[in-house]
């Protein structure tokens, strides 16, 4: 047997990997449904989706969304021709009860979920890849780019402190975890009333060390309107036109 066809066969071993978009909230900051703004002439989630049917890595997308725009996801999965995407669900009121809808419905024979916000349309498949990889080593991974200005802590809007630059990381999404782990520490997180500020923290909150890996300052997270027109910048500089 030739060293490719053994690669091949390890590769086949490795157990599915789902990943669950998140695309429930309510936009507030944004005025209105963000995740289907057009950037370039393809709304922001299903760019989203694009690229993670294109990761070889990914071998479920579930889509996490609010009740009225079922509807609308599932006909960017047609035109899109997204077949990846098994499930279009509802979300919860919280981040953490949107996540725990989709990572409680994976199909049950994925060993890893990877957990993305919807409104991060620059992910890409190769950094998909990279954080499933450290996942599949160390049963949790993010990315993560190092924070570039200097952060204060604040109170009553006074300066109370200076953290130390250099231990400070931007954590990005795909969140990528052993799929019994996850699923057992959002549910623990819903449970018991753990706040948590993303997925990665309901993990932590049980003693379970994140691996961070190389994130990308393209990955930025659809926020406001003037992240629409960064977001299209970026891809100019891509060469993406549409």
């Amino acid at each position: 047997m030739s060293i490719l066809t053994m690669m091949d066969k390890f590769k086949e071993k490795k157990a599915p990997c789902t990943a669950v978009i998140v695309a429930a909230g309510s936009s507030e900051r944004m005025g209105q449904d963000k995740m289907f703004l057009p950037v370039a002439g393809i709304p922001v989630l299903g760019r989203t989706l694009l690229q993670f049917q294109r990761c070889r890595d990914i071998d479920e997308i579930i889509v996490v969304t609010r009740e009225e725009r079922i509807m609308d996801a599932g006909a960017l999965v047609k035109q899109y021709g997204l077949d990846k995407v098994t499930k279009i669900l509802v979300g919860g009121k919280e981040r953490v009860e949107s996540s725990a809808a989709g990572v409680l419905q994976a199909n049950r024979d994925s060993g890893w979920i990877a957990i993305a916000d919807g409104a991060r349309p620059l992910v890409t498949p190769e950094l998909i890849s990279r954080t499933v990889e450290a996942a599949r080593k160390y049963r949790a991974a993010a990315p993560a780019v190092a924070v570039k200005d200097t952060i204060k802590t604040a109170e009553n809007g006074m300066v109370t402190g200076t953290p130390d630059r250099s231990r400070l990381f931007a954590v990005q999404t795909p969140q990528v975890f052993e799929a019994d782990l996850i699923k057992g520490a959002l549910t623990r997180a819903i449970r018991d009333g753990i706040p948590v500020t993303d997925d990665c923290s309901a993990v932590e909150a049980m003693g379970i060390p994140v691996r961070l890996v190389e994130g990308s300052y393209e990955n930025i997270k659809i926020t406001t309107r003037e992240d629409i027109a960064l977001c299209e910048a970026l891809l100019a500089a891509r060469g993406v036109r549409s």
